[in-house]
């Protein structure tokens, strides 16, 4: 029987380039855990995560997060790049503690970064990207214009460092790290899971497809009608059918 413990035991990570994270634990059984891996400017405290959260523990244990530079961790936020060490420290904490399979699911920047964690460095059991982009640098919608104002200009960065405890890191990535679709066939023999909406104001369906495509199998595409972006769009029924995924699929592994 899985023993339910409904508040987050806090943790502190660290990464293997020695970067302090905050997350928190909501216990399951020891068989399935999810790493959950929020947005840009977003965390794991706000109450979208917490509330994915929460039902994502009907299925399993939960492990949150708030990537560098985000929240209360410590770094500055590369936007999709060093973030994939983040994860890997979360997943590290998940197989401490005993869950035999562990899912990792990201929204939007966190989904990126599910995608290029599983496909350099792995150990997981299943993968759930959603709302994520599949290639660096896009700048066809206004939400995403006014993104690489807040990644590319000190006004930008010192905005969302005020506005939403975010601190990015200036001077942009050198070397430019893998985008998430020049990487995603990597993945496989691990599934993946791509979700994104035909409501998406940041990134059109063109990024999904372009994620799924690059994968191998095993592999998914769901296109949610009517669904927008990431976090603060995902319904309680859409989680319940990514836990559900995530669960058979975790376990087809073995």
């Amino acid at each position: 029987m899985m023993v339910i413990v409904t508040e987050f035991e806090p943790l502190t990570l660290f990464t293997s380039d020695h970067v302090r994270l905050d997350a928190g634990h909501l216990v399951g059984d020891d068989d399935l855990c999810f790493v959950l891996a929020h947005g840009f400017t977003c965390s794991w405290r706000q109450p979208p995560l917490r509330r994915i959260a929460g039902r994502l523990h009907r299925h399993g244990g939960v492990i949150a997060l708030d990537l560098r530079g985000h929240g209360r961790s410590g770094g500055l936020s590369t936007v999709g790049d060093l973030e994939i060490h983040d994860v890997a420290a979360a997943v590290a904490a998940a197989r401490r503690r005993g869950y035999r399979r562990v899912v990792v699911l990201g929204f939007s920047m966190g989904g990126a970064v599910a995608v290029r964690f599983a496909a350099l460095i792995g150990g997981v059991d299943a993968v759930v990207s959603v709302s994520a982009p599949a290639r660096w640098y896009y700048r066809d919608t206004v939400p995403m214009r006014r993104v690489h104002w807040a990644i590319e200009r000190s006004a930008g960065r010192l905005a969302v460092r005020l506005a939403r405890r975010t601190r990015i890191a200036s001077g942009g990535w050198d070397p430019l790290p893998e985008a998430p679709h020049a990487v995603a066939g990597l993945i496989a023999p691990v599934p993946l899971l791509v979700v994104h909406g035909d409501a998406d104001a940041f990134f059109p369906l063109d990024h999904a497809h372009q994620l799924y495509d690059a994968a191998a199998e095993p592999r998914e595409l769901w296109v949610e009608h009517g669904f927008g972006h990431a976090e603060v769009a995902a319904t309680p029924g859409l989680i319940d059918r990514i836990a559900r995924w995530s669960v058979d699929a975790a376990h087809t592994r073995g």
